[in-house]
């Protein structure tokens, strides 16, 4: 049994494809495909189920790929301790955001991560919460920013800063005239949000309790308002509210994200209790590089991302 066999067969059981595994591990297929069945009678069980269309890991071949994985992490834990004092601040780390805590927390990160780390390059990548937990538990992501909860076995996070909830109205809205808003006001309106496989658009129907009964009205004397779901984007619900087509929920960072006249565009705090989120920071246990996360956490806790924000928006509190 070798590392390269362990690497081999967690990227097989990833693609579930002998060719795409092959070039992820820039080897010839048939050299992937007899270090597999060499590792297979080695231990006398069969990982993988093969088929003409298809492969599958088997429920015991699972439990080995995970420990494989856990092997492969470690051995990034020994290198480093076997070159003692290498700088862990020099090297690439790879960062994962979701869709609606990204594009307006980057911004700010990267300038505070060049001042603590120059030396160290970020990648990072936007996507769902789900397509970010495969990513961190198969090593292809370092850390990961979400919204908690957040559970993941073997992973620790950390909350960075919590950020309100805000509504966003066109200017010439009669609910703009109000300082303050309130859920039930906003169930009475035609309401934009994410589509389903969101996180957001889950946590905005959670915290709004009146948003949801709304939807599953019926009654003929109060129906429901038209729900649009359309919007692929928070940046793409902001540009449809601006047209008139709604209103709908943001996160304070993306409220003020882009500046409209306040004749186009509103934003308004909600009443106390607002609906919020706590931002997190999560990463593997077995991540070999502990003094990158700390800096990675220390320049997203010193963004102030959403204290930047809540200046543009004096009326909303906010915690960080």
């Amino acid at each position: 049994m070798t590392l390269t066999e362990l690497r081999y067969i967690v990227t097989l059981a990833r693609e579930k494809h002998f060719g795409r595994a092959a070039e992820r591990c820039h080897v010839s297929q048939p050299t992937l495909s007899v270090a597999v069945k060499k590792l297979e009678d080695e231990l006398g069980i069969p990982l993988f189920e093969r088929s003409k269309s298809s492969i599958r890991v088997t429920e015991t071949g699972q439990r080995i790929i995970e420990q494989s994985q856990r092997v492969l992490d470690q051995v990034g834990v020994i290198k480093d301790m076997a070159q003692d004092g290498k700088n862990q601040l020099n090297s690439p780390l790879k960062v994962g955001a979701i869709y609606t805590i990204g594009p307006y927390l980057f911004p700010h990160l990267l300038p505070e991560l060049r001042r603590g780390a120059p030396d160290m390059p970020l990648f990072i990548e936007e996507n769902y919460t789900a397509n970010l937990r495969q990513k961190l538990r198969h090593s292809e992501l370092d850390a990961i920013i979400i919204a908690l909860p957040f559970e993941e076995p073997e992973v620790v996070t950390l909350p960075l800063y919590d950020e309100p909830f805000v509504v966003l109205l066109p200017g010439n809205h009669p609910l703009a005239k109000k300082k303050t808003l309130t859920a039930e006001e906003l169930a009475q309106e035609q309401l934009l949000l994410l589509g389903p496989g969101h996180c957001f658009r889950d946590q905005v129907l959670e915290s709004c309790p009146p948003l949801v009964e709304a939807m599953t009205s019926r009654s003929a004397t109060k129906p429901s308002p038209a729900l649009v779901t359309e919007g692929s984007s928070l940046e793409t619900i902001r540009h449809m509210v601006a047209s008139g087509l709604g209103i709908t929920v943001l996160p304070l960072s993306a409220a003020t994200a882009m500046q409209y006249n306040e004749d186009i565009l509103a934003v308004r705090p909600f009443e106390t209790p607002v609906p919020s989120r706590t931002v997190a920071l999560a990463w593997r246990v077995t991540f070999p590089r502990p003094k990158a996360i700390d800096v990675l956490s220390l320049a997203a806790s010193q963004c102030r991302v959403i204290e930047k924000a809540s200046k543009d928006t004096p009326a909303i509190a906010v915690s960080a």
